[in-house]
């Protein structure tokens, strides 16, 4: 195999591990700052406006001759994708994850590839054969990662003690899991992992007509400030939760924008184009344990055997999702190839017939 092939196979890992670890800082510096008072409708505007400014000079620039003809109908995809990720996924994570810990919000996460994988079975993206030991592992991965999630649900277990975390910070944690603000934290973060899927499903389906990735995202960024500053209006009312400075609200906005907002859209849609939605969402599992050992050290968090056994059972069922995935895409890229071989291949002629013409 030559480096440029290796490196072509390998750029679709390195790009979404990449992201994993873009996505645990969020998680990280997000949650310190509404635990700091930040309003987090006011966030999610902030930080879609500067993606959309981020990322319109490069789709501009970049895709001035490639850009598709704008449709009525991209333009209600677009707007559809505005309202399930900017505007619901990132509110619903932003209130969910205040509610619990950036450390299970990040595991409680590792369920969208599962969800994913179902609803893109319910609109027949995806193809299940009973037979097929590739849908076998890829049903079954989905059902374990459900097992894993309901464990962390539903079971909590002692505190799994670190050295350097303190435990009067344990105590409090401890009553706040206990709580009922923990198990609306969860459902509402249940709630963003559909709506995050959602958008996963409309962004493949988006970009098999409209081909410009950076030119979508700075749209979907665009339609998501404007749809998320309307509820901002009406949820954040007073001057008062949008004046920010320099300070961690705005580096939080700056960061959750671009890395998290405009990078990763393009990114992920430039991944999804060749693998499909499950397997962009197929990489969660690093970034809940980047996540759980950042908010152990940073937010001084805790972490529970329950959440330590069902993270285990999810990173199981995942990667024999992520199986499954990898042979489906193996099988696909041989039956292209004999295709082009098939298309291409001259008949055989002998010499006697040859003779004869």
């Amino acid at each position: 195999m030559s480096l440029s092939k290796a490196l072509s196979r390998v750029k679709p890992y390195l790009a979404m591990i990449l992201l994993q670890v873009g996505f645990a800082g969020m998680y990280i510096i997000s949650l310190a700052s509404l635990k700091h008072g930040m309003n987090h409708y006011v966030l999610v505007v902030y930080r879609n406006i500067i993606a959309a400014a981020v990322i319109a000079p490069f789709a501009l620039w970049f895709e001035r001759t490639t850009r598709p003809k704008m449709t009525f109908r991209v333009l209600l995809k677009i707007l559809a994708m505005g309202l399930l990720e900017p505007v619901l996924d990132q509110n619903l994570y932003y209130m969910g994850a205040n509610a619990t810990s950036a450390g299970f919000a990040s595991a409680m996460f590792n369920i969208l590839p599962a969800i994913t994988f179902i609803l893109a079975i319910i609109l027949r993206i995806e193809k299940v054969k009973m037979k097929s030991a590739t849908s076998q592992a890829k049903l079954v991965g989905t059902v374990i990662t459900v097992v894993g999630a309901l464990v962390m649900i539903l079971y909590m277990g002692p505190t799994v003690k670190l050295p350097w975390t303190k435990s009067s910070v344990h105590r409090s944690t401890s009553a706040n899991q206990n709580g009922g603000s923990w198990l609306i934290g969860t459902f509402l973060l249940l709630g963003s992992c559909v709506c995050w899927s959602g958008f996963f499903i409309v962004q493949s389906n988006t970009l098999e007509t409209y081909t410009a990735e950076l030119s979508l995202t700075t749209l979907i960024c665009l339609f998501g400030a404007m749809e998320s500053s309307v509820v901002a209006l009406v949820m954040a009312r007073g001057t008062k939760p949008w004046s920010i400075g320099f300070d961690t609200r705005l580096f939080t906005a700056a960061y959750s924008g671009i890395v998290c907002s405009g990078i990763a859209y393009y990114v992920q849609g430039i991944v999804m184009k060749e693998r499909g939605p499950v397997f962009v969402t197929a990489f969660n599992p690093m970034c809940m344990i980047i996540t759980a050992i950042l908010g152990t050290i940073i937010l001084a968090e805790e972490i529970t055997l329950g959440r330590v056994i069902g993270a285990i059972i999810i990173v199981i069922g995942l990667y024999a999702l992520l199986w499954g995935k990898s042979k489906d895409h193996a099988s696909k890229a041989n039956e292209i190839n004999d295709e082009k071989g098939g298309l291409v291949q001259l008949p055989i002629t002998t010499s006697s017939n040859v003779g004869k013409l």
